[in-house]
C-alpha cells in the first residue's frame, strides 16, 4: 500500500496545482542547527533571499528588503523570499500583486508562487545525506514548524507583448493573520526571447513513462497514464525540449532505475521463422509526446542494450524469449535487420523516419562499429545519435547527434572547428552530465548556479546543447528522498510528481541565456564581442576542485550581467 503521505500528495500532481492546503511531509535534518541561533529571533520575518542558495530549513538566514530583477519579453524570471518562523505558524500563504509600470501592467496571474520544501539528498564528497531545499510545489497553504524557515520561490513570466520598461509589485506572506509585503521590480528589456519550441539550444532529458505509472499507480499506457504525464511532459517542452526516448527493445540500461524500460516495440517470431512487429505503444507514446510540444527528434534505444540481451516471442515455442547475441554474429543481424528495415518502413508511413535516430548510449567502438553496419545495412539514411567518450574521424561521418561527457578541466572532446564543422552540415553535437562529474551537476543538493552554468558552458564550447540520462526516473520515495541505490542522490530525476525542482528552474535559466547569446552575438561589434568571448573562457575555466559556490554563483551573475550591458 502506498504511504499516506504520498497518497495526499497525487491529490495534487497530476495538474502541478496549488490546493487549499498544501500536505508536505520532510524527513528530519540528520545536522540540525543549534538552536541558540534563535535566541534572538522573536518575531516573524519575511524578506527576499537569493537563487543561488538553499536555504537550511532551521537556520537563520540574512535577507534582504527588496531585489531588483531583469528579463526579456518571454523569458522566466526567478526570485526568492524566506518566511523566518521562530514560532510555529498554522497557516502560511504567499499572494503577488500586479506588476506595473505607468499605466502597463503584468497581471498577478504571469507570477507564479511555490514553496520550496525539503528533500533528502548527499552532501558532495563526503557521502553523508543533508536535507536540501529543491522540490517546488505550488504555494496554498500550509504549516511551518517552530525555528524553521519555508523559502517561497517566484517565477516571474514575462509576458511576450509586455510594453518595455521598470515595473513595480510586491509579494505578500500571510501567516496565521499577520500580514508582511515586500516589494520587488523587474525591468523588462526591449528584447524579445523566442517560444520554446523555437528555441535552438537541444535539450535533451530522458523521459521514463514506466515511473510515472508505477507512481501514480495506474495501468501502463492506460488513459489515467497519459493524463498524469501530460503535466509532467509540458513542462519539459516549456524548458525547450527536443527529443523523444524511445526504449524500442527491453532494458536497454539494464534495470538501472527504479522503473526499468520495457520495450514499446512488441516482436513475435512466427511458427515459419517469419517476424512481425506491434508498434502500437510506440505510436501512442509518440504521438502523446508531440501532442505535448516535443517534436523535434525521436531517439529510440538501443540496437547495443548493456546486457545485449534481445527479447521476442517465440511461436513455435509459444512463450516469450531473451537471447543474448554477439554484435557481428549471425545471430545479431538476422534479428535485428529485419525488425530494423520493417521499422524504417513504418516510420516513413507515419512521416517520422527524418527525425527519428537510433540510439547508442557509452558503448565501446568496437560494439559500435557492428551496430553501424547492421543500422545502415536496413536503410542508408537512418540517422544515428548517441553518447560516447571517445571522438575519431568515423564518429563525425557516421553519428548525426553525438554526446560527449562533460570533463570539467580537461579539453572538450571535438575542438571548435570539427564542432561548427558538424553543426555545419545539419547535425547535432552535445554534452552531459549524469552520476559524473560531482561539479558542475544537477544533483539534489547541488549548487542551484551549477544548472544555470550548464547552458553558459555549451555557448562556450559551441556544443548546439546538454543532455541528461533522467528527467524523471523517479526513486521510490521521489518527493520525501532523492537517494538512490546506485547513483547520487538527484541523478534520477530534475522533476518531482507534483512539481518543478529549484535544479530545473535554473537549468531552463541557462538555456534561455544561451538563447540571448545566440540572439546578440551576431550584432556585436568587435570590441563586444570579445568581452563576450573572454567571459565565456572564463566559464570553461572554472577550477571546480577548489572554487567555492559563491565564487561559482558570482560568476555566473557577472556572466548574466555582461550579457545585459551587451544588449
Amino acid at each position: 500500500m502506498r504511504p499516506f503521505y504520498l497518497s495526499i500528495v497525487c491529490l495534487f500532481a497530476s495538474a502541478f496545482m496549488a490546493s487549499a492546503q498544501t500536505a508536505v511531509v520532510e524527513m528530519a535534518d540528520p545536522h540540525p542547527t543549534p538552536v541558540e541561533v534563535w535566541n534572538g529571533v522573536k518575531t516573524l520575518g519575511f524578506g527576499w533571499g537569493s537563487i543561488d542558495s538553499r536555504y537550511k530549513k532551521d537556520d537563520v538566514p540574512s535577507l534582504s528588503k527588496a531585489v531588483a530583477l531583469y528579463g526579456w519579453r518571454g523569458e522566466r524570471v526567478n526570485a526568492q523570499a524566506v518566511l523566518v518562523a521562530p514560532e510555529a505558524v498554522g497557516s502560511f500563504e504567499v499572494s503577488a500583486s500586479d506588476l506595473k509600470s505607468g499605466k502597463n501592467v503584468i497581471p498577478s496571474s504571469a507570477v507564479d508562487r511555490y514553496f520550496a520544501t525539503y528533500v533528502m539528498g548527499e552532501v558532495v564528497f563526503q557521502g553523508d545525506s543533508v536535507l536540501a531545499a529543491d522540490r517546488l510545489v505550488k504555494a496554498g497553504k500550509m504549516a511551518v514548524e517552530a525555528r524553521t524557515v519555508r523559502p517561497v520561490w517566484l517565477t516571474v513570466n514575462i509576458p511576450r507583448d509586455a510594453v518595455p520598461g521598470k515595473y513595480k509589485g510586491t509579494l505578500t506572506a500571510r501567516a496565521d493573520g499577520k500580514s508582511m509585503t515586500i516589494p520587488y521590480t523587474i525591468e523588462v528589456s526591449k528584447r524579445t526571447l523566442p517560444e520554446p519550441k523555437d528555441w535552438k539550444f537541444h535539450l535533451d532529458l530522458w523521459q521514463n513513462p514506466y515511473a510515472v505509472a508505477r507512481y501514480f499507480d495506474v495501468p501502463l499506457w492506460s488513459e489515467e497514464h497519459f493524463a498524469a504525464m501530460r503535466p509532467i511532459m509540458e513542462y519539459l517542452a516549456s524548458a525547450g525540449e527536443k527529443v523523444i526516448t524511445a526504449s524500442i527493445f527491453q532494458y536497454p540500461w539494464n534495470k538501472q532505475t527504479e522503473d526499468p524500460f520495457e520495450s514499446m516495440i512488441g516482436k513475435f517470431k512466427g511458427m515459419d521463422g517469419s517476424w512481425r512487429y506491434d508498434y502500437t505503444v510506440f505510436d501512442k507514446w509518440v504521438e502523446f509526446m508531440m501532442s505535448c510540444g516535443i517534436t523535434e527528434q525521436i531517439d529510440c534505444y538501443s540496437v547495443l542494450p548493456w546486457h545485449l540481451t534481445f527479447e521476442y516471442f517465440d511461436a513455435a515455442k509459444n512463450f516469450s524469449v531473451a537471447e543474448r547475441m554477439e554484435p557481428g554474429s549471425k545471430e545479431y543481424e538476422e534479428y535485428l535487420l529485419p525488425f530494423l528495415t520493417d521499422f524504417a518502413r513504418h516510420l516513413k508511413s507515419k512521416g517520422w523516419f527524418e527525425k527519428t535516430c537510433i540510439a547508442m548510449d557509452e558503448r565501446p567502438k568496437e560494439l559500435l562499429e557492428h551496430a553501424y553496419a547492421i543500422v545502415h545495412k536496413a536503410d542508408k539514411d537512418f540517422k544515428i545519435e548517441g553518447a560516447i567518450n571517445y571522438f575519431g574521424p568515423e564518429v563525425a561521418e557516421r553519428m548525426y547527434d553525438i554526446s560527449f561527457a562533460m570533463r570539467p578541466g580537461l579539453p572538450i572532446q571535438m575542438t571548435h572547428e570539427q564542432v561548427a564543422d558538424h553543426l555545419g552540415r545539419g547535425k547535432r553535437v552535445t554534452f552531459y552530465t549524469c552520476c559524473s562529474p560531482q561539479r558542475p551537476n544537477t544533483f539534489t543538493d547541488s549548487a542551484p548556479a551549477e544548472s544555470a552554468y550548464l547552458g553558459w558552458y555549451a555557448a562556450a564550447t559551441g556544443y548546439s546543447g546538454y543532455l541528461r540520462w533522467a528527467y524523471n526516473s523517479w526513486v521510490k520515495d521521489p518527493c520525501l528522498d532523492s537517494r538512490f541505490r546506485s547513483w547520487r542522490a538527484g541523478d534520477c530525476y530534475l522533476v518531482y510528481p507534483d512539481g518543478p525542482s529549484i535544479s530545473s528552474q535554473r537549468l531552463i535559466e541557462g538555456i534561455q541565456d544561451n538563447e540571448k547569446i545566440r540572439a546578440i552575438r551576431g550584432g556585436l561589434d568587435a570590441k563586444k564581442a570579445a568581452l563576450l568571448d573572454a567571459q565565456l573562457q572564463k566559464i570553461l575555466d572554472v577550477d571546480w576542485e577548489n572554487s567555492t559556490d559563491i565564487e561559482v554563483a558570482r560568476l555566473m551573475n557577472e556572466s548574466k550581467a555582461l550579457l545585459k550591458s551587451l544588449e
